[in-house]
């Protein structure tokens, strides 16, 4: 049995940065060539081992229980027409041996609380984290080489990047005691610091993997930047009680909740990929940017 086997993904957001593409349908359900991006958050979590997902969505998100539920019309006219290669791709969506359950947020009170509202289906197990903004490419994927981690550490692991001076207001900003040229044992943890009150210039990225203490100090933390209830500030105040590591994973993060970060996003993977790759390619060639 794997030692993570449950994730959490927070999508609840409004995705209002890209209006009016989000007015109708999930930022997370906005597509990478040709995944959404929930998906490829959920094959991360998936190739890690993990078998229940758990989707902390609100109002309007009905397109990703939706994606990912049995398509019995869609299925039925693939499989009359013969198209076998479809049918088995709309079936890798949702492999057999994967649980989806679905626990609405009934205000945006923020990520903490996000991640606080699965806490009945959590319980006493360590669990991972999942920001669908962060397209996270790695190999093995980044999810999987925090497990790994995890399974020699038995502590609370977060993922972390260098990011620019000036971006320190985006992050979590994490510091410590470096145990290895990857992996850092935490002292210090701030919720998107002004760059001159930083204590270091490695940024949170979208992946955790916590143990269930935090729920704990989660629901005792005041509000705090923004209003809401940050799950940083529960990550600060569990380090007073448990190791919390921060990972410099190997692989790439795409900043999906931002349009230049979609783009960027879009143009790398369809180069990348094995059907469109090349003939991408020479298009990007002809256009003489």
């Amino acid at each position: 049995m794997a030692l993570i086997n449950k994730a959490i993904f927070p999508v609840a957001g409004l995705g209002t940065r890209f209006l009016p593409a989000t007015k109708a349908q999930p930022k997370e359900m906005l597509p990478v060539v040709d995944k959404p991006l929930i998906q490829y958050a959920v094959e991360e979590a998936y190739a890690a081992g993990i078998r229940q997902m758990i989707f902390v969505n609100g109002r309007n998100k009905r397109a990703i229980p939706d994606h990912f539920d049995t398509a019995f019309e869609l299925e039925t006219e693939l499989e009359a027409a013969g198209k076998k290669e479809l049918l088995a791709l709309v079936h890798s969506i949702k492999p057999d041996d994967m649980e989806c359950i679905y626990i609405r947020q009934p205000k945006a009170l923020g990520l903490g609380h996000a991640v606080l509202c699965a806490q009945c289906v959590v319980v006493n197990e360590p669990f991972a984290v999942l920001l669908a903004d962060d397209l996270m490419v790695g190999k093995p994927p980044v999810l999987k080489q925090m497990v790994d981690q995890f399974s020699e550490w038995q502590a609370s692991i977060l993922a972390v990047q260098e990011v620019p001076a000036e971006h320190t207001k985006r992050y979590g900003i994490v510091a410590g005691s470096a145990i290895s040229d990857r992996l850092m044992d935490l002292t210090h943890m701030v919720e998107k610091p002004n760059p001159e009150d930083a204590p270091s210039r490695l940024g949170v990225a979208g992946r955790y993997i916590l143990t269930p203490g935090v729920f704990r100090e989660i629901a005792t933390q005041p509000r705090g930047v923004g209003g809401e209830i940050q799950l940083t500030d529960g990550i600060a105040a569990l380090m007073r009680r448990e190791k919390v590591f921060a990972f410099r994973y190997d692989g790439k993060r795409y900043d999906c909740g931002s349009k230049e970060g979609f783009l960027q996003a879009n143009v790398e993977l369809a180069l990348d990929h094995p059907q469109l790759g090349a003939s991408f390619r020479e298009y990007l060639k002809s256009l003489e940017i």
